[in-house]
């Protein structure tokens, strides 16, 4: 790697407010709030809207559309496709 071209790669907090979760990883984002985590180092924190906590996908209330129910639908609305 070149010397002075890449931004500071360090520890960051990320929390999801919403859901009362934070993770510490490491990042080229900064931020100008600090936190006190858990091993007693301070660290900077940025607030995001959504993580896996609370992303629909990851929680398991992500809603199944009902594929049958609407063939039925279309199928009652417009008839049976022909047979070739």
């Amino acid at each position: 790697m070149q010397p002075g071209i890449h931004p500071a790669y360090g520890p960051v907090v990320f929390r999801d407010k919403a859901a009362g979760f934070a993770f510490l990883t490491r990042s080229t984002a900064t931020s100008e709030s600090m936190i006190d985590w858990e091993d007693g180092n301070s660290y900077p924190v940025i607030d995001v809207e959504i993580s896996s906590k609370s992303h629909p996908f990851y929680t398991g209330t992500a809603r199944v559309l009902d594929t049958a129910g609407r063939v039925e639908r279309f199928e009652r609305r417009y008839g049976r496709r022909e047979a070739r």
